[in-house]
């Protein structure tokens, strides 16, 4: 939806990005910025930026930057009409009638609603008659009453049209039920009930509402369990089973585990910080998630071979982003599930204790691809294990895992020490040289972080970067530029922020990139919010005009290198637009 300007604007100025971030960061105050720990990933030195008088944000470590409305976006995890009705709310402002977004939103907010009352429903199942089989195989699996009513869980009884018929009952359409994944549809068009003699597992989105479910079979019948299909409410990439709750654990950790039953059965035996996956791999916007609401991370995926490699790939995810992450390895059982019920919640608080930092369970997973016993075989291994405790960041965990390597390995520490030394000084010697190759190469390293947006004139695009950082430090300079500027620029995202602003510049609005609304992506916003924070130069009319003929002489070279002396050209073209005339306004500092 494309919201009024003049209402984004002030929805912007009653939503000061100061106060609005300060609810979620603690900021402390450097200069004309506020600095604090970054709400999107994991950090000990605080490198997440607050510019006020820019009213805009920016991570100098993950590079993330935007305005207020695309703060609340990523961190309430919102689209941006529901970010822009997120704030408007908190301002007290009432958003724009709009057909088109009102539409849209009554039908996210329609399918939530349905998804709510089916888990009454299917909860209501689990307490009438028609539950005893669902109750029958709690009780099996020790699953309490109280927990049960914590977790919302129902039953879906053994027919083609329970739901359904509730469901129509209660007003809403067959092919809104088939949309939030409730339902599918017979070859002959009909509709029947997708969960059947199944029990429930309501899935739930950190703000609380239902979004989707999980059925479990009570029996050995496949697939043991069914998940919602994506929905427009729902995607299992996206959310993580029990977040809601575990977001809330003082515990100061966050537990990873591999289904609902292992989560559920954590929580009931104390444990509120545990979380499991819907049914996927652990997914990048998975660690990205876990990241905002722990600082550690404790995987509990079974210890067959899929879990294990489920595991070692859980483990280069969060790594990414810088959450501490630790392994718990279980004796005598399968899952937590069964650990929980076989030994107690204090044998599993001490193996919870005990577990591994990811080191550990890395070595310990190489040493058991290899037989000791055989010489060739521990060579490779130690060889191997050389290269895994070389990349580790600390010396003291270089020398605490090299130790361990050669203990398992049969040798003495210190002939370890030297393999890993050897192995660390050349990641160093690798890491110099593309250090020098990125210095050497300038181009490349201006190039921006997003592999979507490159430049293809890394010379023109620096000028053009420039011509923006002036432009939002002094909005009267847009006096001095041409109304074709941006059609010489080549990018075509700064060329696009360029006619952004100046629509503002000329509409008499506050030339900011934060109020630019929809028409950037996530992306190109974190990428102009990375212009606007590097450290420029004096705002004069000269350093204007030097950008502005950096980019026509690139653009004489690309269109008409050839036809006309590059230096008359950029005669004319300064006498037509006028950018050689002595305007008054005066020079001022950053």
């Amino acid at each position: 939806m494309a919201f009024p300007q003049a209402f984004l604007d002030e929805l912007v100025a009653r939503n000061p990005i100061e106060e609005v971030v300060g609810q979620y960061v603690s900021l402390t105050r450097k200069g004309s910025n506020l600095f604090g720990l970054c709400p999107f990933h994991a950090e000990k030195t605080p490198s997440f930026s607050v510019a006020p008088d820019k009213q805009i944000y920016y991570c100098f470590g993950c590079h993330r930057g935007g305005g207020v409305i695309h703060f609340i976006m990523e961190h309430e995890g919102l689209s941006y009409p529901d970010a822009v009705r997120f704030l408007a709310q908190r301002a007290g402002l009432t958003v724009p009638d709009d057909a088109g977004y009102a539409a849209a939103y009554k039908r996210r907010e329609r399918l939530g609603s349905l998804c709510r009352d089916a888990a009454r429903y299917f909860h209501s199942c689990l307490q009438g008659p028609q539950g005893e089989a669902g109750r029958a195989y709690m009780a099996r699996r020790g699953i309490s009453p109280k927990i049960a009513t914590r977790f919302g869980l129902g039953f879906a009884p053994d027919g083609w049209s329970g739901l359904l018929d509730a469901m129509v009952a209660k007003g809403y359409e067959k092919e809104e039920l088939l949309e939030a994944g409730l339902v599918l549809r017979s070859q002959k068009g009909g509709f029947y009930d997708r969960f059947r003699n199944r029990l429930m597992f309501p899935i739930i989105d950190v703000r609380g509402g239902v979004i989707g479910f999980g059925g479990r079979v009570m029996d050995d019948s496949k697939p043991k369990y069914l998940n919602s299909p994506e929905t427009p409410i729902f995607n299992k990439r996206k959310n993580l089973f029990a977040l809601n709750i575990a977001k809330k654990s003082k515990q100061g950790r966050i537990i990873l585990t591999e289904g609902y039953m292992d989560a559920i059965t954590l929580h009931q035996y104390g444990f509120d910080c545990a979380v499991a996956s819907l049914g996927t791999s652990l997914t990048e916007d998975h660690a990205n998630l876990l990241a905002k609401y722990t600082r550690q991370v404790v995987i509990t995926y079974d210890g067959d071979a899929a879990g294990q490699d489920a595991t070692r790939r859980a483990i280069a995810l969060l790594e990414k982003t810088g959450v501490q992450v630790k392994v718990l390895r279980m004796q005598g059982a399968k899952d937590p599930d069964e650990f929980l019920h076989q030994y107690g919640a204090d044998r599993f608080r001490l193996l919870l204790e005990q577990s591994e930092n990811h080191a550990a369970y890395r070595l310990e997973s190489l040493r058991r691809q290899y037989d000791l016993t055989q010489d060739d075989q521990r060579v490779q291994f130690l060889r191997e294990a050389a290269q895994l405790v070389a990349g580790l960041s600390g010396a003291v965990e270089r020398e605490i895992y090299g130790a361990r390597a050669a203990e398992a390995g049969g040798i003495t520490a210190e002939a370890m020490a030297l393999e890993v030394r050897k192995a660390f000084r050349q990641r160093q010697a690798q890491e110099k040289k593309r250090r020098e190759k990125r210095d050497l190469a300038p181009a490349a390293s201006a190039q921006p972080q997003s592999r979507e947006i490159r430049y293809d004139n890394v010379r023109s695009a620096m000028a053009e970067e420039g011509v923006l950082q002036l432009l939002l430090k002094e909005p009267a300079l847009f006096e001095r530029c041409g109304e074709d500027l941006a059609d010489r620029f080549s990018s075509p995202l700064l060329a696009k922020a360029f006619r952004l602003l100046r629509q503002r510049y000329e509409a008499g609005m506050a030339v900011q990139l934060g109020a630019l609304g929809d028409a950037l992506t996530g992306q190109e916003l974190s990428h102009l919010t990375a212009i606007a924070q590097k450290r420029d130069s004096l705002v004069s009319e000269e350093a204007l005009d030097d950008c502005i003929a950096v980019i026509d002489e690139e653009y004489q070279r690309a269109h008409v290198a050839g036809s006309e002396d590059l230096q008359a050209f950029r005669r004319r073209l300064l006498e037509k637009k006028g950018y050689g005339g002595n305007d008054t306004w005066k020079t001022q500092r950053n």
